[in-house]
């Protein structure tokens, strides 16, 4: 990459990488919420066992080591390293081609072995169809890592938003042919639209492999002599393996957490209301919505660690500080509200999405209110995680990941395997262990940091502000249901209140934010047109 690329502040990455994430999750959801539709509870079962196989081998080739990446290219570009920067590039690209071909290799020939342990045969062509996604993404990652680690994350972003158009335009329509032309059912519409993704991952390996062609450094610009292969292949694994490990104990529990729950519910399938397959279909409707809040929160922890580590690097104890307190406001902003409104709003957002699947939706409402309060434990999680990996502290999220999964397996064995309890016993062994992860990580912070993050300061205000958005917006639906019910109301009327109630909640939610003063000027400094966004809203 060129070295006069221009370099993105903290916030300002972290906004465009925001950016992208909101243009994904909003053609991810195009995508997505007509696939649910199409493939029905069942089918939706099928869907999230290859994904839960496929997110065991993809964390371990992107979890830590593109973060390692980041971190290492960071501190090269900040002291002028460029010839060690580009070294350490071309000797990780095959340290990933290896992972990620073994990933691949593994998922397609152990296809049918691995449905068989989640004791879902029938999801084997889903995990098939996946199977050469983890090369792709392998690959992907190191190029990430290395463009986000000199302060530019418009690549990633780019390459974020061509991975789910091309997702929606092969795999949505796939699925439709499948199951509605052809009538292969479920289990194969499934697959058509994982292929979709394998399918948009290649495109975007080729535009990141294109745009790093086009951006390379010219060698004869830098006379640094950099350490040997084996030496820069060490600091990778060093700073890597304890954050893969951390991130990967997550994947594996999920995963062995999906195939406990699936026993157990059939273990008692005599005493259920619905087959085991339906009610985890039901069941992963709220994961995917819970799913996005924490999606957004990736952005600021992908940003968050090459520029807390840069200043390290230069000896900015200060200005690492001030890195770390914008992030964690930003977050408590943005996650607190989130959650709340997808608990409070819980029953009409689902029937909103899935009007084709009522009665799953229906059913899915109790699971997503709880949910919903997981929400803000798992983006405080995800952003914990990343400042204790930013000051070198990389082996203590993997234990508390560890504490927060044991809790998880052990609640839901017992909840789920209780007949009156059965699949509401999953999100709330959910919500335990992330509040658990979530509770031990910010202890560590506050213990680790140079200056004490003041907690109640940063987190009271936007909890305020977020238990008065959720009343409004519950009023708010109460209200504009009863004004329009009547004679041939159906989708349009519910959507109408829905919709509504939301807006309701965003209008009284941003004037409590100015009202309480939640957002600081500095928290705005670094973004595009901030300082002038921070006079408009006479922010101080």
């Amino acid at each position: 990459m060129a070295n006069n690329a221009k370099k993105q502040s903290f916030l300002g990455g972290a906004a465009i990488l925001a950016s992208a994430v909101a243009i994904v999750k909003l053609v991810g959801a195009v995508y997505r919420i007509p696939v649910n539709n199409l493939l029905s509870a069942e089918g939706k079962t099928y869907f999230k066992v290859a994904y839960d196989i496929f997110n065991v081998l993809m964390t371990v080739s992107t979890a830590g080591l593109p973060l390692a990446i980041s971190k290492l290219t960071s501190r090269a570009h900040a002291t002028g390293r460029e010839n060690e920067k580009r070294k350490l590039f071309r000797t990780s690209i095959w340290l990933f081609l290896g992972i990620g071909l073994a990933g691949s290799l593994l998922m397609f020939f152990g296809a049918s072995q691995l449905a068989d342990l989640q004791r879902q045969p029938m999801a084997a062509p889903a995990i098939r169809a996946l199977a050469p996604t983890i090369l792709c993404v392998s690959l992907l990652a190191c190029m990430r890592g290395y463009t986000q680690g000199q302060g530019n994350m418009t690549p990633t972003a780019v390459s974020q938003v061509i991975e789910v158009t091309f997702k929606l335009g092969v795999g949505l329509p796939l699925a439709w042919y499948l199951i509605r032309v052809v009538q292969k059912g479920v289990a194969y519409g499934a697959a058509g639209a994982i292929l979709g993704v394998t399918v948009s991952e290649i495109i975007a390996l080729g535009f990141m492999a294109l745009y790093l062609f086009r951006h390379r450094d010219n060698p004869a610009l830098s006379d640094d002599v950099p350490p040997s292969s084996s030496a820069l292949m060490k600091q990778v694994l060093h700073i890597g393996i304890p954050i893969t490990l951390s991130n990967s104990a997550m994947s594996l529990l999920t995963m062995l957490d999906t195939t406990i729950v699936l026993r157990r519910l059939a273990d008692i399938e005599n005493q259920l209301p619905s087959a085991p397959s339906v009610l985890f279909g039901q069941y992963g409707y709220g994961t995917d919505l819970v799913n996005l809040p924490p999606s957004f929160v990736f952005p600021v922890t992908m940003s968050l660690i090459p520029f807390v580590a840069a200043a390290l690097a230069r000896h900015e104890h200060q200005r690492a500080n001030r890195v770390v307190s914008s992030a964690l406001r930003l977050i408590a902003l943005l996650a607190i509200p989130a959650g709340v409104g997808l608990s409070v709003l819980s029953g009409p957002i689902l029937l909103l999405l899935y009007p084709a699947q009522v009665q799953d939706a229906i059913a899915c409402a109790p699971l997503l209110r709880v949910q919903g309060v997981a929400c803000i434990f798992i983006c405080l999680m995800n952003l914990t995680n990343a400042i204790l990996q930013s000051y070198g502290k990389e082996k203590i999220p993997i234990y508390t990941m560890v504490a927060g999964g044991v809790t998880k397996i052990a609640m839901n064995y017992v909840l789920v395997g209780t007949p009156s309890i059965n699949i509401m016993g999953a999100p709330i062994s959910t919500l335990c262990c992330y509040l658990v992860i979530a509770g031990f990580n910010l202890y560590f912070v506050w213990k680790y940091s140079p200056e004490k993050p003041r907690y109640l300061q940063i987190f009271a205000k936007p909890a305020i502000a977020s238990v008065a958005m959720g009343l409004s917006a519950w009023a708010a639906h109460g209200l504009l249901s009863r004004l329009l019910a009547g004679p041939g109301s159906g989708y349009l009327a519910g959507a109408a209140a829905t919709l509504g109630a939301i807006a309701v909640a965003v209008v009284v939610y941003g004037i409590l934010v100015l009202a309480l003063r939640i957002l600081r000027a500095e928290d705005l400094e670094s973004v595009p047109h901030g300082k002038k966004l921070a006079k408009i809203l006479r922010l101080k």
